[in-house]
């Protein structure tokens, strides 16, 4: 098995790939590579948004029904998955249909990360969410 540049040395072929693109050499691009990379991308920023989501409206989650132990650290790390959705919206305004796609999967998940780490009962988290987007992605629900 032969192994190519990009096997032995992701960041040197990334350089060489980027000089090939500029200076139009695009027969000499390492094609299959260089699509591999290209959709790995989406798929790194689609992981991205979901995970932020899921961590948001776990904290969310405890910091409603769980109001005795609110604390800085949940509103930071919600401030902070908040800022990270925007800014990938920002960058890739069609990540919000993917987000409308996994929210509530997302929701879900976090409920149960929710239930787990409280040990309230399945019923206090409610089945279908209660917040809107803007108390999800907006500053206004702490």
């Amino acid at each position: 098995m032969s192994s190519t540049l990009y096997d032995k040395d992701y960041h040197l072929w990334l350089q060489e790939t980027v000089q090939l693109l500029q200076d139009g050499q695009l027969q000499e691009l390492d094609i299959p590579d260089l699509i591999e990379e290209i959709q790995d991308m989406g798929k790194s920023q689609r992981k991205a948004v979901k995970s932020n989501l899921k961590v948001i409206l776990w904290h969310l989650l405890k910091y409603k029904y769980q109001p005795e132990k609110r604390s800085n650290s949940w509103k930071s790390s919600i401030i902070k998955h908040r800022k990270r959705i925007r800014d990938a919206f920002e960058d890739s305004p069609s990540l919000k249909r993917y987000f409308n796609k996994i929210f509530d999967q997302s929701y879900q998940d976090s409920r149960e990360l929710a239930l787990a780490e409280t040990g309230l009962s399945i019923e206090t988290f409610p089945l279908e969410y209660s917040f809107t987007i803007a108390e999800i992605l907006e500053n206004k629900s702490l």
